[in-house]
């Protein structure tokens, strides 16, 4: 507090003495006849003037080491404001024969120049000092982006003390950048151009020891595209940290690089929602989420809860991923009531005696066994789990008054090779009844059904097997050399999962009568390319530094997946990547009694059976239970 007291009177006395300087100037420049310190003591006003307009835009507090735009923006008030004060002063006072406009707009500048040069001459130096400061180990950059995240990474970069990384170029997104420069860093070219560029810079002997992409708009195809080209070269491309985050602060460790990640990879551009209907579908309302623990049950309970509900019900059968979801949330959203449940959807009475009990006005249903060859080898827990769980949970919550329910499907009930898929695709047909129902009787809770495919990173998914596989120095598995899926984040996926429940909510005949809405995906990704994109963003080179190893396609396992049936032709709807499946769908009633059959059959242990009359309601089901087929 002393020191910073002392360094405040050390600004405040040279702003004064440089203010005192300026006036002779000024009076000089204005009428250079005159004797420009006569009389002396003018220059104490002068002094004055200046530091009291200082005040307002804090003149004797700035970093001379950090001046910038805004702190010469304040030194140009100041001299402007104590020019005025002065001629106040003299005009008043008498005491001086005032010099007119000329010595007005004289002693203005002369003061921003005084009050600024030494500023702007501090900085420069400051800067110098630490280029000459920089560590000899230190890795040059090529910089992607030339807009604000380029700018505030080369501003945080300035500021380091031993700072490890120099910048030795540009590139930038846009064509007419080229040949510019950006605080001293020359752009040599735009992204089209990297390979050119570093090809021209290896030949000169200065290629970089790494990319960094500033700009966060690079994502996807253009991102892939970048680190292929990178990969031939030898050279490692990594992500700015986040730009609001790289205010300048002198201290080192402000410029952070982090590794490129899967989801940058496969990210697509964002589509525009509808977040005010998704607030006014939950804001005030019960909501419950079955498979509150699981990856997609748990990003539905971050996104309700974040909308405002009155009650959020968190209802799982496993009680530490219940325990960590609820924890989050209490951290995160303290202000939500929440109510943690264990139960299983299996359970009639208990979900039952739940609805009634807490009575939700909507309902995420995400709970369901969805690892393929898990329920393979257990099939009939699949069954009760999937299907009949299904049906349980959406009985319960339609006979406590529900107002909507929302089934989280896969694309894996699309002509189903598998139990798994084949189980969810009777999930889908008793709640597209159910909706049809609701809808033709004008009354009662209505049924959404959102259909997508695999989404990053959740559990038992490809990526985490491949990161630990890595970690292990592989091989990577991959079951076949032309295995595709779809891919989606998860925090995307849910957004449109709740953009599905406002529109299939809403009074939209053309959104409406059992319809599912099916997620648009993009394009399938080939598994052995996901696995190849790992291993590059591990620093490593695909079928060098680690294998791949085809292992044969698992039970109830297909190449390719679909997101439509052939029956089910696509129709689209009034929001970007929402796209709705014509019905197929059969009478509640019916469902529910083949249901009942199926169920008696899961708990008997009568595994030939359910199967069976499992084949008979889902009549496109073909099984792949040795994994022999190749499904497309």
């Amino acid at each position: 507090m002393v020191h910073t007291r002392t360094r405040i009177l050390l600004t405040i006395l040279t702003d004064g003495v440089l203010a005192a300087a300026a006036l002779p100037v000024a009076r000089w420049v204005s009428d250079p006849t005159a004797d420009p310190f006569q009389p002396l003591w003018l220059v104490g006003v002068s002094a004055a003037a200046v530091l009291l307009a200082g005040i307002p835009v804090g003149l004797a507090r700035q970093f001379w080491r950090f001046a910038g735009v805004r702190e010469l923006l304040g030194v140009g008030a100041a001299a402007i404001g104590g020019a005025l004060l002065f001629a106040l002063f003299c005009t008043l006072s008498g005491a001086f024969v005032y010099g007119g406009a000329a010595l007005l707009v004289a002693h203005a500048l002369v003061l921003l120049v005084f009050l600024g040069g030494p500023r702007v001459f501090y900085r420069l130096r400051s800067i110098r000092r630490r280029q000459q400061d920089e560590v000899a180990d230190s890795q040059s950059l090529l910089l992607v982006g030339a807009g604000d995240g380029a700018d505030l990474f080369l501003r945080a970069l300035e500021q380091e003390r031993g700072r490890a990384y120099r910048v030795c170029g540009i590139l930038s997104l846009r064509q007419h950048h080229a040949g510019r420069s950006l605080h001293g860093h020359r752009i040599l070219g735009t992204l089209d151009d990297a390979e050119t560029v570093l090809e021209d810079m290896r030949a000169a002997g200065t290629l970089p020891a790494q990319i960094a992409v500033t700009n966060h708009d690079v994502t996807g195809p253009a991102l892939a595209q970048l680190m292929q080209i990178a990969e031939r070269f030898g050279v490692a491309v990594r992500r700015a940290g986040d730009p609001m985050q790289l205010t300048p602060t002198g201290q080192p460790g402000s410029v952070e690089l982090r590794p490129v990640v899967i989801e940058d990879l496969l990210n697509r551009p964002q589509v525009a929602l509808d977040r005010e209907g998704m607030a006014r579908l939950v804001q005030g309302r019960r909501v419950l989420v079955t498979g509150a623990g699981g990856t997609i049950g748990s990003e539905l309970a971050r996104q309700v809860a974040a909308l405002g509900p009155e009650t959020l019900l968190l209802l799982d059968n496993g009680e530490f991923a219940l325990w960590q979801i609820d924890m989050e949330l209490a951290e995160h959203h303290p202000h939500v009531a929440r109510t943690p449940l264990i139960a299983d959807v299996r359970d009639e009475a208990r979900m039952r005696a739940l609805m009634q009990e807490f009575r939700p006005e909507l309902v995420f249903h995400a709970a369901a066994l969805k690892h393929v060859p898990m329920v393979e080898s257990n099939p009939l827990e699949g069954l009760l789990t999937n299907a009949c769980g299904t049906r349980v949970t959406a009985d319960a919550a339609r006979a406590a008054g529900a107002m909507l329910m929302v089934l989280i499907s896969t694309d894996k009930a699309v002509n189903p090779t598998s139990v798994m898929g084949a189980s969810k695709r009777l999930a889908e047909m008793y709640c597209q009844g159910l909706d049809i129902q609701a809808r033709e009787q004008g009354t009662g809770m209505r049924c959404v059904t959102v259909r997508f495919g695999n989404v990053l990173g959740s559990t038992g998914s490809v990526v985490p097997l491949f990161q630990r596989q890595l970690a292990r120095g592989g091989p990577l598995t991959v079951t076949h050399p032309d295995m595709q899926r779809y891919f989606m984040t998860v925090r995307e996926a849910v957004s449109l999962v709740l953009q599905a429940s406002v529109v299939g909510a809403g009074e939209d005949k053309t959104s409406g009568d059992g319809g599912i809405f099916v997620l648009d995906m993009g394009k399938p990704v080939k598994i052995v390319d996901l696995a190849r994109q790992m291993i590059r963003l591990a620093g490593l080179r695909p079928d060098y530094d680690v294998e791949i190893r085809f292992t044969g396609l698992r039970p109830g396992e297909k190449l390719f997946e679909e997101l439509f049936h052939g029956k089910e032709p696509p129709a689209p709807t009034a929001y970007p990547g929402l796209l709705m499946a014509k019905p197929r769908t059969a009478d509640p009633a019916i469902i529910g009694r083949a249901l009942d059959e199926m169920a008696a059959y899961c708990h008997s242990g009568a595994k030939a059976q359910a199967q069976a009359a499992l084949g008979r309601l889902v009549p496109e089901f073909e099984h792949n239970a040795d994994g022999s087929v190749a499904h497309g």
